[in-house]
């Protein structure tokens, strides 16, 4: 068994849409990137690729590469995938959190949590997540950008 630990971050902006775990969520504002920038999903992707020990998310798909340009990150989160269980591993489990003063989260997680699965290849009974806000303290707290933060069980695959 293999764990590995994910963290993104991205500024809130005028004039983008906001992506959390695949979903598009209605909201006046949305995360700046080089991709759609869904921190969720950015910091799913670490955490499998810390836990297999090949780099992070910007050595794999660098925003330097126009080809990853405002690119959907479920293609990012699909290919990580097959390079995990090309490697022989798979999800045990995943628990993630998302840290947002607004907009509400709760009502998307369940639909962030099928998506999160499905791309995975694991049944969402392996798959958490969680939204909170940081009590109007901080980057997500002041309702200047959104952080997810994830831990990744991977075992061999049976």
């Amino acid at each position: 068994m293999r764990i590995g630990y994910g963290y993104d971050v991205h500024r809130l902006v005028e004039g983008r849409k906001l992506i959390l775990g695949g979903v598009e969520i209605p909201y006046n504002l949305g995360l700046l990137g080089h991709s759609d920038a869904d921190v969720l999903i950015h910091a799913v992707i670490d955490a499998i690729l810390g836990a297999l020990a090949a780099g992070d998310i910007g050595q794999m798909y660098p925003d330097s590469d126009q080809k990853y340009r405002n690119i959907n990150s479920r293609k990012l989160l699909q290919d990580t995938t097959a390079f995990m269980l090309n490697r022989g591993y798979q999800i045990s489990n995943l628990d993630s959190t998302i840290c947002a003063q607004n907009p509400k989260l709760m009502s998307y997680l369940p639909e962030m949590r099928e998506i999160l699965a499905a791309d995975l290849q694991t049944d969402p009974a392996n798959v958490s997540v969680k939204a909170t806000t940081e009590e109007g303290l901080g980057i997500s707290g002041e309702n200047k950008g959104i952080s997810a933060t994830a831990i990744v069980l991977l075992k061999r695959e049976s």
